[in-house]
């Protein structure tokens, strides 16, 4: 499952810490991963938003390959099924989000900028 959310500024990409109670965003923040991503379809990536399917390639460091999001819920809260698609990257023993070292940190994961994880920030 996965939720929109409003652009962020670039520097996003490398903040890991605490953001205070009462804030938006509260709570602990670790880059899972990070990677680039490319168009796997001849449709323009704002026509896939605006149609709710998008088809695409993660670069990443634990996820990687064909990837489909399909929104299943629309309005206030707008919602998306993120689905792996089976090609060369795809293989149903690797799990990366509950096995591969490194697993968002409600399953123990690392940051793959600092190996920490939200039980290790202040």
């Amino acid at each position: 499952m996965a939720r929109r959310t409003e652009d962020h500024p670039l520097e996003y990409a490398t903040f890991e810490g605490v953001i205070p109670k009462g804030e938006y965003g509260a709570g602990g923040v670790i880059v899972w991963d990070h990677g680039t991503y490319a168009n796997a379809t001849n449709r323009e990536m704002t026509e896939g938003l605006e149609r709710g399917h998008l088809s695409f390639r993660l670069h990443g460091e634990k996820l990687r390959g064909g990837y489909a999001l399909t929104r299943i819920r629309e309005g206030k809260d707008e919602t998306w099924l993120l689905v792996k698609r089976k090609d060369e990257n795809a293989d149903a023993r690797r799990k990366p989000v509950r096995s591969q070292l490194g697993a968002p940190p409600a399953c123990g994961g690392q940051s793959v900028l600092s190996a920490r994880t939200l039980d290790d920030l202040p």
